[in-house]
């Protein structure tokens, strides 16, 4: 059973930054995309950032310009720069890989304070 571990979350004033981080118990390039989805109350799980196999990426048009993801093959882990913090980025963010088709973190909380 494959594990995605995340860090690196908490509380951080709207402008601040957060890197989180995600680390698997295997080869990252046995998925073809990893990335990551985030949930705020009462809202539907929103596509975050993701990194495809071949190195291209996608974001969500909310954190567009603001996200960054990035991958350390060697660590097996994958990461979320996050910058320019607004309130409305408040949310569990959780580690996926293949969009939803695959494997799941445990989430991590991340509050944007106004």
């Amino acid at each position: 059973q494959v594990q995605l571990v995340e860090s690196g979350g908490g509380l951080v004033q709207a402008g601040g930054s957060l890197r989180l981080s995600c680390t698997a118990s295997t080869d990252i390039y046995s998925f073809q995309a990893m990335g990551w989805y985030r949930q705020a109350p009462g809202k539907e799980r929103e596509l975050v950032a993701f990194i495809h196999k071949s190195g291209t990426t996608n974001y969500g048009d909310s954190v567009k310009g603001r996200f960054h993801i990035s991958r350390d093959s060697a660590k097996n882990t994958v990461y979320l720069q996050m910058n320019s913090l607004k309130p409305e980025d408040t949310a569990v963010y959780y580690c996926n890989t293949d969009y939803k088709l695959g494997y799941w973190g445990q989430g991590t909380q991340v509050t944007v304070s106004s």
